[in-house]
């Protein structure tokens, strides 16, 4: 027999441990950002990239 995990139990397993380390926070922060900034369009902005709002020759962030 199979019981349903209660929510408040199942939120608190969801969202332990996103991040072993400082670093490797820092690492999955900045992906993060690159990937909404640089690579994701965007709806509000006619399905573009907000970099190419700052730089429309498609020039990214310098590397980290």
């Amino acid at each position: 027999m199979f019981t349903r995990c209660p929510g408040p139990v199942a939120e608190r397993s969801r969202s332990r441990l996103l991040f072993l380390t400082l670093a490797d926070a820092a690492e999955k922060l900045e992906d993060w950002r690159r990937y909404y900034n640089e690579v994701r369009p965007h709806g509000a902005i006619g399905h573009k990239v907000p970099i190419s709002l700052i730089s429309p020759d498609g020039a990214v962030s310098p590397p980290s």
